[in-house]
């Protein structure tokens, strides 16, 4: 059984994320060990600079690479990684488990995203469409399709 960890920035703060999120970790394990690692937002103030985005980047990405467990496969999140089907995502976790990995992390950047440094880490980086979505929403959509390749892969 492969362990999951999410690395997400920010708190959820609405109470039907939180419950959303608390359904999907109650389904998913029969099927792995999940564990959530909160990472706080870097403040910045309103109309920020291009500059001032990629230190908040930089400044979270630190964070989020100090949480990453050691030889976990890593997954970012990000609008240009590569979107998959819930039958691919699914067979893509079964052969990370084959290939010798114990554990898969996957990483939810913040306001702004993620910086480069975090994913340059990645084993795979996915994108669940060109949309955008709020990251405390995308953790809701992340936890649900973990759940569901896993309901896929035993059937």
């Amino acid at each position: 059984m492969i362990k999951v960890t999410v690395i997400a920035v920010g708190k959820l703060k609405e109470k039907y994320l939180k419950d959303a999120c608390n359904e999907y970790l109650k389904r998913l394990c029969s099927y792995s060990k999940v564990n959530i690692v909160e990472i706080g937002e870097e403040r910045c103030g309103d109309n920020p600079s291009q500059s001032e985005i990629e230190a908040v980047k930089e400044q979270e990405g630190k964070r989020i690479i100090s949480k990453i467990p050691k030889g976990s496969y890593i997954v970012p999140m990000c609008i240009e990684g590569v979107q998959m089907s819930s039958e691919e995502f699914s067979k893509k976790l079964e052969k990370t488990a084959i290939e010798g990995f114990g554990e898969i992390t996957f990483i939810i950047g913040g306001s702004f995203g993620l910086s480069n440094e975090v994913k340059d880490l990645g084993g795979l980086k996915l994108s669940f469409g060109k949309l955008t979505l709020p990251h405390q929403l995308m953790r809701v959509v992340l936890l649900e399709q973990i759940y569901r390749a896993f309901s896929i892969s035993s059937n």
